[in-house]
């Protein structure tokens, strides 16, 4: 070897040994401590934007221009200290602030940051889970929780199935798979019959777009999903799927399934599972939840109601990076029936699963999701759990219901808002209709509301959604952040009260 390739080799290896000092990584730990706390003190104290603004093309230009800047001269000791800073620091100042209190938009939660830490453990030293020896504890973390929750949902205890995967649209398609297997039993090896009618997928009318991409994935189709009528409260109507499934067996259709919500996403309606169930029974139907959003309100004694009738059901998803609060992504899919949780994939890998030890196969998680190197997801709840117990949930659950409920009254209260539902769950829709837009058609109000709401996030006053409600545009909150208290619900009204001025030209 050469002079200059001893001397590129020895740069190489002062680089790698750099990038993985213990000493350097406490350094740099103690400046992200550092920073994170403030940006939470600051941030929960509302001292600046909610959301930091920029145009797609500006941040992906500053993003690449640091990639740059990490090709010039070799950055070490203070130096990197410094320059980690001011990574750190960008990417708190360009995101969304969802810790700050006037953040009532998306049902995505300000996570714990306690949560985060013990996130971070398994992020670190790189848990990953497809065989229970790469991730022996990262599964047992994961196998207890999974029993707790699922027997708070009302599961039999050491007689149902679950697994936790990466968000709900893959904790969806994962379990529709397996029932798709269960009612086409050929359709894993030797694909959807080619004759006789379609398989179809009967789902909630006002069902997350994520089931439809899954009908579409499991060769389905999209034009297969038939969505089954709402009640005045927008939940699936009984009598209705009952006439449907009628329909279909007479039609000699084969149904994959039923999908009901718990709660479904536009204005956070619970469906009602007993009937609902009842009707699957009687024809024979697998039954799947999407309780995404709603399976935290088992934790609370006033809601848990709420979920009736959940158990009853062939296989039901429940997020706890959505009402438990902790960080993204940590998705559960339960199954009534434990022998289902091999159903969904039916492949050998004996390089992965080692059949000398047939017994591990049952903790081995890469047989039960679509996932092999899979992220240990769980220690972030795990954490939570052990520290407070499941009590906290049930705060945390009521905290934000609570709020959602006397958002809704201060809409009702005022003459210039409109209510468009009575909330059941955190989910709270409305209109804005002062004196400038009484009398103008609900396409314009509803398309009025959205440029306000708009401009109103553009601002960093506050940070909520839109969606359309009986064919027209409509403002929706969802109240994730359980820091979120009266003060800022009244704030977030005038704030919208001020921009809409600011739109009629007043």
């Amino acid at each position: 070897m050469s002079a200059a390739e001893q001397d590129a080799a020895s740069e190489a290896r002062r680089r790698i040994d750099e990038l993985y000092s213990p000493e350097r990584f406490g350094e740099l730990a103690e400046t992200w401590r550092r920073l994170l706390t403030s940006h939470l003190r600051s941030v929960e104290s509302s001292s600046g934007k909610v959301l930091n603004w920029n145009p797609p093309e500006v941040n992906v230009r500053e993003a690449e221009r640091q990639l740059a800047a990490g090709e010039g001269s070799p950055v070490a000791g203070d130096q990197l200290e410094a320059r980690f800073q001011e990574l750190a620091e960008q990417c708190l100042s360009r995101g969304q602030n969802l810790h700050d209190p006037r953040y009532i938009g998306h049902q995505v939660p300000p996570p714990s940051p306690i949560a985060g830490l013990f996130d971070a453990l398994g992020t670190v030293t790189n848990q990953v889970m497809a065989v229970y020896e790469m991730g022996p504890w990262a599964t047992a973390v994961e196998r207890a929780l999974i029993h707790r929750w699922g027997e708070a949902l009302g599961l039999p205890a050491g007689r149902f199935a679950g697994l936790i995967t990466s968000g709900g649209s893959l904790a969806n398609l994962t379990a529709l798979l397996t029932a798709r297997n269960v009612a086409l039993p050929e359709a894993w090896e030797h694909g959807l019959p080619q004759e006789g009618p379609r398989p179809a997928l009967v789902v909630h009318a006002d069902a997350h777009y994520g089931i439809a991409r899954s009908a579409g994935m499991l060769g389905l189709g999209t034009q297969q999903v038939i969505r089954a009528p709402l009640d005045e409260r927008r939940r699936m109507d009984p009598d209705a799927l009952d006439a449907i499934l009628a329909g279909l067996a007479r039609d000699g259709t084969p149904v994959v399934a039923v999908v009901a919500c718990s709660c479904a996403t536009p204005i956070g309606a619970f469906d009602s599972l007993p009937q609902i169930a009842d009707v699957c029974e009687r024809h024979g139907v697998w039954l799947h939840v999407d309780a995404a959003h709603g399976g935290g309100m088992i934790f609370s004694e006033t809601r848990r109601g709420l979920l009736d009738g959940l158990a009853r059901a062939d296989s039901f998803i429940c997020d706890a990076h959505k009402m438990l609060f902790v960080p993204a992504l940590c998705a559960f899919v339960f199954y009534k029936r434990p022998e289902h949780r091999f159903e969904a994939f039916r492949q050998e890998a004996p390089y992965l699963f080692d059949p000398s030890a047939p017994a591990a196969a049952d903790y081995d998680v890469g047989l039960m999701t679509v996932e092999c190197t899979k992220r240990a997801a769980a220690f972030g709840l795990w954490g939570v759990w052990s520290l407070f117990g499941s009590r906290i949930f049930g705060d945390l659950v009521d905290a934000t219901c609570d709020g959602a409920l006397r958002l809704h009254s201060l809409i009702v209260e005022a003459d210039d808002f409109e209510p468009l539902h009575e909330p059941q769950g955190n989910i709270v829709v409305f209109r804005h209709v002062p004196d400038w837009l009484r009398g103008q058609s609900l396409e314009a109000i509803g398309d009025a509301n959205r440029e306000i709401r708009r401009r109103l996030i553009l601002s960093g006053r506050y940070y909520l959604t839109q969606t359309s409600l009986g064919g027209a545009g409509a403002l929706r909150c969802t109240v994730m952040n359980p820091l979120t208290v009266e003060a800022h619900f009244a704030g977030l009204l005038e704030a919208l009260r001020d921009i809409g001025r600011q739109v009629a030209g007043l």
